[in-house]
């Protein structure tokens, strides 16, 4: 979404409604995450910021304050906010991937492993976290019995694309090997 979009600039008109009517109310929190999606993403941090003085505890407004921190390129105010959802919520599937995801690309494969081996025990049915999960375990490099190692045998994957997200996903054995081949 963008600022000139008006879906999201009439969703945003609703929420600063609801909030002038009622400055107590949860309204506080999607409006954050509107402001956050069309680009406002001090006026997110803000917003979230005071809403969260007043209910410290909720976790929607907390996570959508770490995305409004991820989105500011603040990494490390993200994970703070992640922390803290975490210490609540030690079964928060989706703080556990995004604290996979912030470790994952800052080469903390340690940290993101072990929030990925979270996810995938809460939600056994979450394949993407699985097979990052696997990728990690293997020190950069799909084992050839996994489905991921089995797409990587076949020439028809051999492709630059198929590198460079091997290169993002962080399986740089397997992106050389893929480069190798080209």
């Amino acid at each position: 979404a963008t600022a000139e979009d008006p879906v999201a600039e009439a969703a945003i008109r609703r929420y600063e409604e609801r909030l002038l009517r009622d400055p107590t109310s949860l309204a506080f929190a999607p409006l954050a995450d509107a402001y956050r999606k069309v680009g406002r993403t001090r006026e997110a941090i803000n917003l979230c910021r005071e809403g969260l003085a007043r209910l410290q505890h909720y976790t929607t407004a907390r996570l959508i304050l770490a995305k409004a921190h991820l989105d500011d390129l603040n990494t490390e105010a993200a994970l703070a906010e992640l922390a803290v959802i975490l210490q609540a919520s030690p079964r928060d599937v989706q703080a556990h991937r995004m604290a996979a995801e912030i470790h994952r690309k800052a080469g903390r494969w340690d940290e993101a492993r072990q929030h990925l081996e979270r996810v995938v025990k809460l939600d056994a049915t979450d394949r993407e976290s699985r097979m990052l999960l696997e990728a990690l375990g293997a020190q950069g490099r799909a084992d050839a019995a996994s489905p991921l190692g089995r797409v990587l045998a076949d020439d028809t994957f051999i492709t630059v694309s198929m590198g460079a997200l091997c290169l993002q996903q962080g399986l740089t054995e397997d992106a050389t090997q893929i480069f190798l081949r080209l």
